[in-house]
């Protein structure tokens, strides 16, 4: 009954995963394949090899170029093409994440592996097709290098700031508050609310800003000629100086005073200078002599022009409005010639005297008669005007020109036709010299003569004295007179 009862005590081994589920069933005396490991049945012939075997696999995690056949999730194998461990995640075997260490990048990475370069002392991460550095951000042989987040102690407890690292030298603090460092910091005897620069480094900010708060104006040396400092820019709070030219690129141009009152400005290449408050001046001074004088103003209440001083012109004085006298009674030119209606056709020109009436005199040279003309009355009737006489207009021989201005031959003679003495005269009683070369009034006439003796002749009314000088305005008769007797026709 032996082999009865050993036949009902055979029973096949159940392999369950963690999870309870059944992954494979063994018969007694043989071995299962179902996974990487061998599975043996009870009473397997060569039990002992296989089990070590199995045990070696777990120890090395399947360890080959090869994943191992019918895996189960979960199950590990080091990739030795890669060395790397990976996970079977019920597909395929990916990387567990673990870091090589190298001076090269490792080949064949998977996306999450980490790699530390060992030359450089830095992590890096592939992303799935590159390395991608995690840092930190210098290598080794540079040195600190980057922001480094610190904590600086000072009187009012310790604060979190921001340094800025080059090459191990801290460049720049960036802070949220001011403080004072309770422990030297070279560099920073003081820390800014912003970023503050090494004062030992003479760093500087080297670039395009786009707005700056202030601007340090203790210095007047420029680092280059691009590189402007401070002190040479122009205030707009307080009085400065400029050694070089200025200029406003711009037709608004330069604009003055509290009230804005003087602007330069340009319009169509015309420049305009003006004082733009109402009804005031703008004046132009000069030290004479220690003494602020003000030789031209333009006055404002009426739009005129003040000068005070000699006015010198080198060039020409044309003038279109009238000229009005001032106090001076007398012009004065020193030129030896006035020329009046220069550039203009041919127009009757001269100078105007004004009198008490409307109709002014003047003197004037007539262009319809070629001569001169002198009068006071209306110019277009002409009545009271005359033409100035030239000597070449005069005449000797009245006689023969008559109407003409009459001048003297070279002998001394002038030629009339008549002469007609209209007035009257009273008798000349005076006469008692025989030297006196007096002339009488017209018309007058001598009643009495005197002989060379000085005897007088007197008229006894008879006319028939011998020797008699008379006057008479009848003629003489017959009988009358002697020889050598002087008769005056005296007319009535």
């Amino acid at each position: 009954m032996w082999p009865e009862d050993n036949k009902y005590k055979q029973m096949a081994y159940a392999i369950n995963k963690t999870d309870g589920t059944v992954i494979t069933t063994i018969t007694d005396g043989t071995v299962d394949n179902t996974t990487t490991l061998q599975l043996f049945g009870k009473s397997y012939s060569g039990f002992g090899e296989g089990l070590n075997e199995n045990l070696v696999k777990l120890l090395e995690n399947a360890a080959s170029t090869a994943p191992p056949g019918s895996p189960l999730k979960g199950e590990l194998w080091f990739d030795t093409s890669t060395n790397q461990i990976k996970v079977y995640d019920g597909t395929s075997f990916k990387p567990t994440g673990g870091a090589k260490s190298s001076s090269s990048q490792p080949t064949s990475p998977s996306a999450g592996d980490l790699w530390h370069d060992t030359d450089d002392d830095q992590i890096f991460v592939y992303t799935g097709s590159a390395w991608q550095l995690v840092g930190p951000v210098y290598t080794a042989g540079q040195t600190l290098s980057g922001w480094k987040i610190e904590t600086l102690g000072s009187s009012g407890g310790n604060k979190v700031v921001s340094s800025m690292y080059v090459g191990n030298t801290r460049v720049a603090i960036l802070s949220k508050e001011t403080f004072t460092p309770s422990a030297t910091q070279t560099g920073f005897a003081s820390i800014k609310a912003g970023l503050t620069l090494n004062s030992t480094l003479g760093a500087v900010f080297d670039g395009t800003n786009t707005q700056a708060a202030n601007i340090d104006v203790s210095s007047t040396t420029n680092t280059s000629g691009t590189v402007i400092a401070g002190g040479n820019f122009l205030r707009a709070d307080a009085a400065d100086t400029m050694t070089g030219a200025l200029t406003i690129d711009t037709d608004t141009g330069l604009i003055v005073g509290g009230a804005q009152e003087l602007t330069v400005t340009v319009s169509s290449n015309d420049v305009t200078v003006a004082q733009t408050s109402q009804d005031k001046d703008l004046k132009f001074t000069v030290n004479d002599g220690g003494v602020t004088k003000t030789p031209l103003q333009l006055t404002g209440a009426d739009g005129g022009i003040d000068m005070v001083g000699d006015l010198t012109i080198t060039g020409n004085l044309n003038v279109s409005g009238a000229y009005n006298y001032t106090s001076s009674n007398i012009v004065q030119h020193s030129d030896t010639f006035l020329k009046v209606n220069a550039g203009n056709s041919e127009a009757d020109a001269g100078l105007i005297v004004e009198t008490g009436d409307t109709d002014d005199a003047r003197l004037f040279y007539d262009v319809s008669e070629n001569r001169w003309t002198a009068g006071e009355g209306s110019t277009s009737t002409g009545s009271n005007y005359s033409p100035l006489i030239r000597l070449k207009d005069a005449v000797e021989d009245g006689n023969a020109s008559k109407a003409r201005v009459l001048k003297t031959t070279a002998a001394g003679l002038v030629t009339v036709t008549n002469i007609n003495l209209a007035a009257v005269g009273s008798d000349i009683t005076s006469l008692t010299s025989t030297s006196s070369v007096s002339v009488p009034t017209t018309g007058q006439v001598a009643t009495s003569l005197k002989l060379w003796g000085g005897a007088t002749i007197s008229d006894d009314s008879s006319n028939s004295i011998a020797g008699n000088r008379y006057v008479e305005t009848s003629a003489p008769t017959s009988g009358q007179g002697a020889n050598g007797d002087l008769w005056f026709v005296r007319e009535a």
